[in-house]
């Protein structure tokens, strides 16, 4: 469940948005991703993800630590309360063109253009250095005009090392909260007409939630504070299983929804042509 720069096969992956006012940053959202990822590319690859906001730098990237199952725990939460529940689940400053930084096993590339990618391709190290088809690109500048671009650029010895991408921004609609979920795993543009095998949870949460909503979640003692701040008391989550096919799109659930923990209303949108 994500668009990769060459052929790959994605497993097991996890979603998670949460809807929070952060003392420092206000309202905000934060993005969790984590998947298996086997490289089937003859050489580097990576993973490309279109965020809901323009300003994203690499200070709103977050340290996992030591602590890789973050969202492994969101996981184990919804599934305990699911059993509880006799098997019902609840369901900064102004950034540069292209930001080139490293970030836990990656070489992230930022843009709001996404083609003006190719030319910062040369600051990424040549082991994690994928070829990315030009017509990808210009998919995301054709159908995502406001969002950043993130491209994860990893090598096939990396990938398995990989921790939860951990990241806050503001976004462009705090009420509206989005996964991405687009799916091609051969690096061309995805197919918006075609519907795609799904394995993996999406997770939702929000500070805003009455008393006994959600399941909460269990972190390690030791936490670190600066990440904790960013991280949900409870979630609510659906696994969609493998074997499953949905039509091509991002997963979205409006603030009203997810407080009511109405998980039947989390839509799949496909985008539009700008």
């Amino acid at each position: 469940m994500c668009i990769s720069a060459g052929e790959a096969a994605f497993s097991g992956t996890i979603v998670y948005c949460g809807r929070q006012h952060h003392p420092e940053h206000g309202l905000i959202h934060v993005l969790g991703y984590q998947n298996t990822a086997a490289n089937l590319a003859d050489g580097p690859n990576a993973m490309l993800l279109h965020l809901p906001t323009r300003q994203l730098t690499h200070r709103h990237f977050l340290s996992a630590g030591r602590i890789g199952d973050v969202l492994h725990r969101m996981v184990d939460a919804v599934e305990s309360a699911s059993v509880a529940a006799e098997g019902i689940a609840w369901m900064s400053a102004e950034p540069q063109s292209v930001q080139v930084f490293d970030h836990d096993i990656y070489t992230v590339l930022l843009a709001t253009d996404p083609t003006e990618v190719p030319a910062a391709l040369r600051q990424v190290p040549q082991h994690r250095r994928p070829d990315l088809d030009p017509d990808l690109l210009r998919f995301y500048a054709d159908h995502f005009p406001d969002h950043t671009i993130a491209v994860c650029c990893f090598d096939n010895a990396d990938a398995q090392r990989a921790k939860p991408l951990l990241l806050w921004y503001t976004p462009l609609d705090p009420d509206r909260l989005t996964v991405p979920a687009l799916d091609s795993h051969t690096g061309r543009a995805p197919d918006l007409h075609s519907t795609v095998p799904v394995d993996h949870w999406v997770l939702f949460s929000t500070d805003q939630a009455p008393s006994g909503w959600g399941a909460p979640v269990d972190y390690p003692q030791g936490t670190r504070h600066r990440l904790r701040a960013f991280l949900p008391t409870a979630v609510v989550g659906r696994h969609y299983d493998h074997g499953r096919n949905l039509p091509n799109g991002d997963f979205i659930i409006s603030h009203r929804d997810l407080l009511a923990g109405d998980l039947d209303r989390i839509e799949r949108l496909q985008p539009t042509r700008r």
